[in-house]
């Protein structure tokens, strides 16, 4: 493993806990380097913890590491650490890390630690996991958050967890150093069937965005006139707020990826069909969002569905 230099002194988290004590630190791992894992570990550096890192492909670590991270040599040394966190692209990602022949769930010196997955993936493969955690002790539980990374650096993420109440006691602290909005959602799976209902509600909200705007500009309204108007009103949220500025720019470098929120209502739509709920308005996105793909959109921001919208309207874009 790669260290340089000492941790970082303590410093404030974000939010209104203030500053973290040498005793109430933990030794955090967080394996899974994007975007959003990256900006958890820094997060957690902020918070005073002592934080070792760990992602797939090499090159991600060194800043991390410059302000104070361990980098691991392998996945599995993450247990030198008491709380594990995972965030990763997708659920084969989830369960190759977790059950593959040296997985996270193999290693006997897990007992009694935490692993706390923080990625969006399916309530199956999170269940195969909590399975072969439940028989060797490893505590398990599922936080996926609702945010960017932006959102996680401005101290503003919201965390959904669920699984055992006593183990989310033990570790809300640590939940709250990432994000100030922690939510315990009930037992099992609980929080991944919230997270996809809310990536439901924004791919549908992005979508009627687009068609909102793509037709008010037909008509000659000034795009930043509409969004303002749309953010005063009944449907203005935080997340018009967040897409004001980038859509005045004609920003469309991704926060969460076209491919990925497609992902995600893949899932979705998995999470329905096992239940027998018809989902007629999320199946019309998901097929706008494999649109968007097909025709080169996927690594862009998911508001590239104004894109496809304005180049099927004619609009120059």
């Amino acid at each position: 493993m790669r260290r340089r230099g000492p941790a970082p002194a303590a410093s404030p988290a974000g939010g209104e806990h203030g500053l973290r004590t040498e005793e109430a630190s933990m030794k955090v791992s967080v394996l899974g380097l994007g975007q959003m894992g990256t900006a958890i570990a820094e997060r957690l550096l902020g918070a005073g913890h002592d934080v070792s890192v760990w992602n797939r492909s090499p090159g991600k670590a060194g800043a991390l590491v410059e302000r104070g991270a361990t980098e691991l040599d392998s996945a599995a040394s993450a247990w030198t650490s008491d709380v594990v966190i995972t965030m990763l692209a997708d659920s084969a990602a989830l369960t190759e890390l977790a059950l593959g022949s040296d997985g996270l769930v193999r290693d006997a010196d897990a007992r009694g630690k935490f692993l706390i997955d923080m990625s969006t993936v399916s309530p199956e493969s999170s269940q195969q996991v909590a399975d072969a955690a439940a028989p060797v002790g490893i505590r398990y539980l599922r936080a996926p958050v609702s945010g960017n990374p932006g959102v996680v650096r401005a101290g503003n993420l919201t965390i959904i967890a669920s699984g055992d109440e006593a183990d989310f006691a033990a570790v809300q602290a640590v939940l709250t150093d990432i994000g100030p909005h922690v939510f315990r959602a009930g037992d099992g799976e609980a929080a991944r069937i919230v997270k996809l209902a809310l990536n439901l509600m924004i791919a549908g909200t992005t979508q009627l965005l687009a068609e909102s705007l793509t037709l008010a500009e037909a008509h000659g309204v000034d795009r930043a006139t509409l969004l303002e108007i749309t953010a005063a009103s009944a449907v203005g949220s935080p997340f018009i707020k967040y897409k004001t500025a980038p859509l005045l720019a004609e920003d469309y470098t991704s926060t969460f990826s076209t491919r990925l929120m497609r992902k995600d209502l893949d899932l979705i739509l998995g999470a329905a069909a096992s239940a027998g709920v018809p989902l007629p308005v999320t199946a019309v996105v998901q097929q706008l969002l494999q649109a968007c793909v097909s025709t080169g959109l996927g690594d862009l921001d998911f508001m590239s569905l104004l894109i496809r919208l304005k180049r099927e309207a004619g609009q120059a874009n």
